[in-house]
């Protein structure tokens, strides 16, 4: 069984996607198409910014969305996926190239999802932390005992935790798990604490804009982030897409579930290496490839 993963942000890079812009016509209608529907050329910040353009959380995420979904469109007989999943934003990529929604509608959640996620960090502004090499229980008990807002937020492989809260929140977490025996703890240079209550602002905006879109049911079980678990139900699918604003991203345990599940190999689309690289350190016999550039 083949499962195909797209990544989220923090992949991103400049020139992404020229290539598929340059030699496929399909993949080029469908950029001028996203630069209609987000009302400015994005095509541009992609092909020739500069990283700080591409930094801009409003930026960010359709750069990444539209080279993974653009990117599996134009892959043709090679993406016949048995399974999928997207790490945080990738998840919106995952569903698109499933099937539950369309390549507008998608976009179009994904615009929003990142002006509101933009909003939220302007009020109240808050950060991430990557831990390293200590175990998830650990983590989790340090963020429960500090009196600030911080949680574990991205679960992206085993002893490596990413913690999301307040400036003082962050500070606080990362001295007690340096105490106890964290090799790293690492601040990680993003706009705000994503996948945190910080988000609720966030969340609340979105989720009336996910009922207002239409999903179907995928081709494909969609391992969502919220629950780790293969989902094909359209209402379910528009719960979890809510509750991920504010919830951890649960992907060594996405992983974990699609290797129980009988997947065979992981195929990573879009730009980066990150995903084939969380999937080896969950088990490091399985067999990955990735495609981050036009095919022919």
């Amino acid at each position: 069984m083949k499962a195909f993963v797209f990544p989220g942000q923090g992949a991103q890079y400049v020139g992404m996607g020229k290539d598929l812009y340059d030699n496929s016509p399909m993949a080029k209608e469908l950029f001028e198409k996203a630069n209609e529907i987000l009302g400015f050329r994005i095509t541009d910040l992609m092909f020739e910014g500069t990283d700080e353009d591409l930094k801009q959380t409003k930026v960010t995420q359709p750069a990444i969305f539209l080279h993974s979904v653009i990117l599996a469109k134009t892959l043709g007989e090679t993406f016949k996926p048995e399974m999928t999943a997207g790490h945080s934003l990738g998840e919106f990529s995952a569903l698109v190239s499933a099937g539950a929604m369309n390549f507008e509608d998608g976009l179009k959640l994904v615009s929003q999802r990142a002006q509101a996620m933009q909003k939220a960090c302007e009020i109240e502004p808050s950060t991430m932390a990557a831990i390293v090499g200590l175990e998830d229980s650990i983590v989790e008990e340090v963020c429960q005992s500090i009196d600030e807002v911080v949680v574990a937020a991205n679960y992206n492989c085993p002893g490596q935790l990413v913690i999301s809260g307040s400036f003082a929140g962050i500070d606080k977490a990362c001295e007690a798990l340096t105490e106890k025996g964290a090799k790293r703890a690492i601040k990680l240079p993003v706009g705000g604490a994503f996948h945190s209550p910080l988000m609720e602002p966030a969340r609340t905006e979105l989720a009336a804009a996910i009922e207002a879109t239409e999903f179907n049911t995928p081709v494909c079980p969609v391992y969502q982030n919220v629950n780790a678990k293969a989902v094909t139900d359209p209402a379910t699918i528009k719960e979890n897409l809510v509750a991920q604003l504010t919830a951890p991203v649960r992907w060594t345990q996405t992983v974990q579930n699609m290797i129980a599940d009988g997947v065979s190999s992981f195929t990573e689309v879009g730009p980066g290496k990150v995903l084939q690289g969380l999937v080896k350190k969950v088990d490091r016999k399985m067999p990955t490839e990735g495609f981050s550039t036009y095919q022919g």
